[in-house]
């Protein structure tokens, strides 16, 4: 494969458009490399005993790795260099869903013999031990009531402020000086003010914790975008890719505009990566949640097109989606899924969230049309559940991509939702599109989709994230 992708190298000298996608299709593929090596780490440390607990995981990371491959090729203008690539790497995605695939199933054969070693996910761990809000079953109700508030007590490392009374005046600053040799979270604290820069998460930069004043008070602004001239995959102010990543009471913007297209405030390939009352703000492309788990609780996000979008198992809890006013020609879109493959573990939750058109749109949502989701690959999948729909959201709830593409595979659910937006009888008739059961949606829950009960209130003892694990009702 380095072969030809050397040999592609020297085509792209010629359009710097390829040679551009080039270098992002190298960081790609070595993500892919890392996530692929992992998995098969992960497979020999454990043996087959422990695929059934480690299986989510392990296809979570492969999923990933579909992701990447994908955003490799979408990266290039059509023509000739694209199709060359988009062959060779037909092989690597065909291996990777097989393997996909046959982890699985593997697993799920592993736990149905139910003999002694072989042990089943702990997720089911959530009917028998923890309740739906995620406390055992033992815990008196007064202790679960103080556990219920918002807990963050946490002692910075450093501290970022504009003013030089921190430790560093940008936060880009504060990452470079992480050390390589450290044990524990990695708090920074970043104090009021408005953070013009481009912010990088590495994949080297884990166990990263960072916290600001309020999301309206510590604010990261950029205003990269597609008609300057930045790939998509470029243009957000924030990108976190290190692991077991926290972002609390953050602003992110990107402020290029609707008439500026695809410009991205938040990027996101971190695994098992939280942002607690944090506020997104862009116009088209404004949350690209890429790949892996993510979780977001109470967190607004405004955008117009395709304003939340990636290959991510990400879920989205008691959070504020605001539509914004396009442009004239436009149609708003929150949701566009991008999985590529039907044995990827990933899609879109919406639980318990409102979605509503902001002041500029409100009088004019009769005229613009908004839309809760399109499929911007094969086999896109969200489930929007126990959610306020507003009128402003069209009565067909979607709109195609182009023509019939991932019509017949794409799944979208719905469950338990109310407000005017909410009615499904108006809902297009498309295969996928589907008003769930319960014992459906309960497969989407944080504890089922994104095992979030074993990851997102231990990643520190010094943070309690509200977090509903199962379902409200």
């Amino acid at each position: 494969m380095n072969t030809d992708l050397n040999r592609t190298r020297l085509l792209a000298d010629k359009d710097p458009k390829v040679r551009g996608a080039f270098e992002d299709c190298l960081q790609l593929l070595d993500d892919s490399k890392d996530e692929i090596k992992r998995s098969l780490d992960s497979i020999m440390a454990n043996g087959l005993d422990k695929l059934p607990q480690k299986s989510r995981e392990i296809r979570a990371w492969l999923s990933s790795v579909m992701s990447y491959q994908q955003t490799c090729i979408d990266g290039f203008p059509e023509g000739e260099t694209k199709s060359k690539l988009q062959k060779l790497l037909n092989t690597a995605k065909e291996l990777t869903s097989n393997s996909l695939a046959i982890i699985g199933d593997l697993s799920s054969f592993l736990e149905s013999l139910d003999v002694p070693g072989f042990s089943g996910p702990s997720r089911k761990l959530l009917d028998t031990e923890v309740n739906a809000e995620g406390f055992p079953s033992w815990l008196p109700e007064e202790n679960r009531r103080v556990l219920k508030q918002v807990s963050i007590k946490l002692k910075p490392n450093v501290v970022v402020a504009k003013d030089g009374s921190g430790d560093f005046r940008t936060i880009s600053e504060a990452l470079a000086k992480i050390p390589t040799k450290r044990e524990g979270r990695y708090v920074i604290y970043v104090k009021a003010g408005v953070y013009d820069e481009t912010v990088n998460v590495t994949k080297k930069m884990v166990d990263v914790t960072m916290y600001g004043d309020g999301s309206t008070k510590t604010i990261v602004t950029g205003n990269k975008n597609f008609v300057d001239g930045v790939r998509t995959f470029l243009t957000a102010t924030f990108a976190v890719t290190g692991d077991n990543f926290m972002g609390i009471n953050m602003g992110i913007r990107n402020t290029a505009g609707a008439i500026k297209h695809q410009a991205v405030a938040l990027r996101v390939q971190s695994d098992r990566s939280i942002f607690f009352n944090c506020r997104f703000e862009g116009y088209q492309d404004t949350l690209y949640a890429q790949a892996k788990r993510q979780f977001y609780r109470s967190c607004v996000i405004s955008g117009t097109v395709d304003f939340i979008f990636g290959d991510s198992a990400a879920i989205f809890q008691n959070c504020l989606i605001l539509i914004r006013r396009p442009l004239d020609n436009q149609q708003n879109i929150v949701l566009a899924h991008g999985r590529v493959d039907r044995h990827e573990t990933t899609g879109f939750v919406l639980h318990k969230c409102r979605i509503a058109a902001d002041g500029h749109l409100e009088p004019l949502q009769g005229k613009l049309r908004s839309y809760l989701g399109r499929p911007w690959k094969e086999y896109a999948r969200h489930v929007i559940m126990e959610t306020e729909i507003s009128g402003a959201i069209h009565p067909d709830g979607y709109m195609p991509w182009e023509g019939d593409f991932g019509l017949k595979t794409l799944f979208y659910g719905e469950f338990n939702n109310t407000g005017p937006g909410a009615g499904f009888a108006g809902r297009v008739k498309w295969p996928g599109v589907k008003l769930l059961k319960k014992t459906t949606v309960q497969r989407y829950t944080v504890a089922s989709f994104i095992q979030g009960n074993e990851w997102i209130n231990s990643m520190t003892p010094s943070v309690t994230i509200p977090v509903r694990y199962g379902l409200y009702y």
